[in-house]
C-alpha cells in the first residue's frame, strides 16, 4: 500500500483524508501539526499531501525535496513567492499544486475556460464564492483557480482583468473584467458560481461541496497517482488525463 504523509494533520481536511485512507487503499506514513517535524514525515512517506498553512510551505517543500517524496499541495492563499518555491522543488520532485482537489471542480475549471474562449468579449464574467465563517482567504483558491481558467480562455492574464469587489468604485463595469465577489458565513463547505452575463441571456457554471469528504477523496486520488510520477509541476486535470 502507498504510505501517504500529512502535512496539516489535525486540521479539517488532514482529518478528513485520514479518515478516507483505508478506503482508498493507502496508509498513513505519519502526520504533521504546527509542532511537528515534517522531515521525519516526508522521509518515511511515498508521497506527501499539504493542508496547512502558507506560512509552512518553504519548510514543507525543503523536506519534501531533502527526501525526494512528491508532494500534493491543497494549502490555499499562497503568494507569487510560493509558486517560485513551488516551482523549484518541482525541479527535484513531483509536486501537484491546486486550489481545489473536487474532481467536479476540476471539469468545471475545464467547462469554464471553454465557455470563456468560445463567447465574445461582450460577456461578462463574475465569479462567486461561499464558504463557512472560519475560512481567512478570499476569494477561494478555487475561485482564483476558476478566474485564470476563464483568463486562459481569453488568452489573456488573470491578474490583468481582475476585480476584487465593488466597493467603492465608481463608474460602469469595465468590459473584459473577470470581478470576483466572496460570501462568508455557517458551515458552508464551498460554493462556486461562474457567471457569464450578455445582454438577455447568461450562462451560470458551478459547484457546490456538501460533504468535505469529497476533497478528501480528491486529494487522495491525486496522491496515489503522483507517488509515480517524474520530477515536474502537475495540476489536477493531469490526475483526470485533462
Amino acid at each position: 500500500m502507498t504510505a501517504i504523509g500529512i502535512y496539516g494533520s489535525a486540521g479539517r481536511m488532514g482529518r478528513a483524508i485520514i479518515d478516507q485512507l483505508e478506503d482508498a487503499g493507502a496508509v498513513l506514513a505519519g502526520g504533521s501539526d504546527a509542532r511537528g517535524d515534517p522531515t521525519s514525515v516526508a522521509r518515511v512517506a511515498d508521497v506527501l499531501v499539504d493542508f496547512s498553512a502558507p506560512s509552512a510551505l518553504e519548510s514543507h517543500l525543503a523536506a519534501a525535496r531533502a527526501a525526494r517524496t512528491p508532494i500534493v499541495i491543497g494549502t490555499t492563499g499562497l503568494t507569487a513567492i510560493h509558486h517560485e518555491l513551488i516551482d523549484l522543488a518541482a525541479k527535484d520532485i513531483a509536486v501537484l499544486q491546486t486550489g481545489n482537489t473536487s474532481l467536479g471542480v476540476t471539469l468545471l475549471g475545464i467547462l469554464v475556460q471553454e465557455a470563456a474562449a468560445r463567447l465574445g468579449a461582450e460577456w461578462d464574467i463574475e465569479i462567486v464564492e461561499m464558504h463557512h465563517r472560519h475560512k481567512v482567504d478570499a476569494p477561494s483558491g478555487t475561485a482564483i483557480q476558476l478566474g485564470e481558467a476563464a483568463a486562459r480562455g481569453r488568452s489573456t492574464k488573470l491578474k490583468e482583468v481582475r476585480v476584487d469587489g465593488r466597493a467603492g468604485l465608481v463608474g460602469a463595469r469595465t468590459e473584459g473584467t473577470i470581478g470576483f465577489a466572496s460570501l462568508r458565513g455557517g458551515s458552508v463547505i464551498g460554493d462556486h458560481q461562474v457567471i457569464f452575463a450578455s445582454e438577455g441571456e447568461r450562462l451560470e457554471l458551478g459547484h457546490r461541496g456538501d460533504d468535505r469528504s469529497i476533497f478528501a477523496k480528491g486529494a487522495l486520488r491525486a496522491a496515489l497517482w503522483l507517488a509515480g510520477q517524474a520530477p515536474g509541476r502537475y495540476k489536477m486535470g493531469d490526475v483526470l488525463g485533462l
